[in-house]
């Protein structure tokens, strides 16, 4: 046999046993999980020989089991919707407004606290890691949001990391040690509100109560809602609800929120939150969702990334909606745009703020040139939120805090309404002219969808990938980009670098995923580590088969 038979043997068994691992996880998560035992990605579960009475907070189980026994029905009654409508979608049926209604007529408005009427920049991280969490709270941007979901890996110990963080960056007594510089560095005082981003209503945590699978929502929301110390607290508790897809599941956050305030002796609006948009289908509900929320939202975000993976999601059967390669759509693109002017018009009418996006290009200490660049498109895209009468946006890194605010009038927009707004403006408008599709597209898609799972899989849930900061909602983008082109392979061009068409099969697909995990396989070779080698083939193999198998929602 020769060498690099054996080698490729060896690379087989480490994928086979990472499969073997992955089925006897998800079966363990899945004791009473319906419809999640064939899943590509397993359900966080918590680790063999947990005991939830012994191993979490005194009472808590207690606490927990109330909420479980009331909200997870309903959450697995709404997941259910969640899929109705989209086979719908995929059928022809696609999202619309609803029929107007006491909601969209009626004068009603939010009370927007003092404490939060500035956000023009809400900085953005993982809650597992200490040192980010502080240097967020040190950069002195109006808002932070400590990250559970799309930036922080989905496996119980950087789950259960990240929440211990979030409890102690609420009561400013985070630290992290700095090794350069040789000291602890601690939470200045500021005023920075601090908002906790819990997993979406679509997944679930395993292992907690026995037999049983959690909403992630209600875990998470729950194990900050009952540890942390309202006394010290500078301002309410704060969430950000990802991922909805309806205004009825704005009625299950609510309920959420009162009856953890019941249960902890609280005024029933006590608890307050912001909603991101990253849903197609939300995008016509906003208002009915906010209204909803009404006694504790504080504002809309435009989630582009997601929303993005979203709209080609619906619009997957469509070979209209086959998009040009991500880098190449412009931040102003029809699509994100008149839904980025139509968050302020109802946001501002009822007395919310109006959040944009994530620049996703990120600065660099060590290279000027990009540096340079990711700062000017930075501005460019902030200013245009701006002048879309956004209040503020996100960013991910301390350097872009100053630039960010900038952009943005003080302390908000909230009085700015156009004279002639459009309240129904068209949400699907095609795609046609924009950008470019093309083989390295498709290859740049492959190799980050490898690189990004090949971090979950090291314990990171975002990574610095060619100067973009990549997440759980890019990557989304991207596998299913991939997907659009194998499924239109036959309408639609995408091209080489002599301009001929190469039609995106399955088998070619396929194979740009082994061209791709070699030439990364050849980048590692300089200090080979057979771990990181396999680890690199199970990320290939989890990335491809995601792709074959339709497994598009975030997970």
């Amino acid at each position: 046999m020769s060498h690099h038979q054996t080698d490729e043997n060896d690379r087989n068994n480490d994928v086979t046993q990472a499969k073997t691992k992955r089925s006897e996880t998800t079966g363990r998560a899945n004791q009473s999980g319906a419809g999640l035992s064939n899943r590509i990605v397993p359900v966080n579960s918590a680790p063999d020989g947990f005991d939830a009475q012994h191993d979490l907070p005194a009472g808590f189980v207690e606490f927990l089991a109330s909420l479980h026994a009331e909200l997870t029905a309903r959450q697995r009654t709404l997941v259910k919707k969640r899929e109705a409508a989209l086979t719908e979608a995929q059928s022809g049926k696609l999202p619309d407004y609803l029929p107007a209604s006491e909601v969209t007529t009626a004068p009603w408005r939010v009370e927007l606290p003092q404490w939060c009427a500035d956000q023009r920049n809400q900085m953005t991280g993982p809650a597992d890691e200490a040192d980010l969490v502080v240097k967020m709270l040190n950069s002195g941007a109006p808002g932070v949001m400590l990250d559970l979901e799309d930036s922080t890996a989905n496996a119980w110990e950087h789950n259960q990391r990240g929440i211990k963080n979030v409890l102690e960056a609420l009561t400013g007594r985070l630290t992290y040690f700095d090794r350069k510089r040789d000291k602890k560095v601690e939470i200045r005082e500021s005023n920075t509100v601090i908002f906790t981003r819990p997993r979406g209503l679509h997944l679930h945590q395993a292992g907690v109560l026995p037999g049983e699978m959690l909403p992630a929502s209600l875990f998470d929301v729950a194990m900050v809602a009952y540890q942390v110390d309202y006394s010290a607290l500078k301002h309410p508790l704060c969430f950000y609800i990802p991922k909805s897809e309806s205004a009825e599941e704005a009625m299950w956050w609510r309920d959420l929120f009162q009856m953890i305030a019941r249960q902890k002796g609280l005024a029933s609006n006590a608890i307050k939150c912001m909603a991101l948009v990253e849903s197609h289908p939300l995008a016509f509900q906003m208002e009915e969702f906010a209204w909803n929320l009404r006694e504790h939202i504080l504002g809309l975000n435009l989630g582009r990334w997601d929303y993005m993976a979203s709209l080609i999601h619906f619009n997957l059967n469509n070979s209209e909606w086959v998009l040009p390669d991500r880098n190449t759509i412009p931040h102003n693109v029809a699509f994100f745009q008149n839904l980025r002017e139509l968050i302020p018009e109802i946001c501002h009418k009822h007395g919310m703020l109006a959040i944009g996006g994530m620049t996703a290009l990120y600065p660099s200490r060590e290279d000027a040139e990009l540096n340079a660049r990711a700062l000017k498109v930075l501005a460019e895209d902030k200013k245009n939120e701006a002048l879309s009468l956004m209040d503020g946006a996100w960013t991910g890194h301390p350097d872009q805090n100053e630039i960010a605010v900038a952009q943005f009038p003080a302390p908000n927009q909230l009085q700015a309404r156009p004279e002639k707004a459009e309240t129904h403006p068209d949400l699907r408008p095609v795609p046609s002219g924009v950008g470019k599709r093309t083989v390295a597209g498709t290859r740049a898609a492959i190799r980050t969808v490898i690189r990004y799972r090949n971090g979950v899989l090291n314990g990171k849930g975002a990574s610095l990938l060619d100067g973009y900061m990549e997440d759980l909602a890019t990557e989304r983008i991207y596998r299913l980009m991939i997907a659009q082109r194998v499924k239109h392979a036959n309408a639609v061009d995408v091209v080489d670098e002599g301009g001929k068409a190469v039609r995106h099969t399955p088998e070619f697909v396929s194979q740009v995923f082994d061209e791709e995990l070699e030439r990364l396989l050849r980048e590692t070779q300089k200090e080979p580590d057979p771990t990181a080698q396999a680890r690199l083939h199970e990320a290939r193999e989890i990335s491809e088969a995601m792709i074959r198998s339709g497994e598009f929602d975030p997970a």
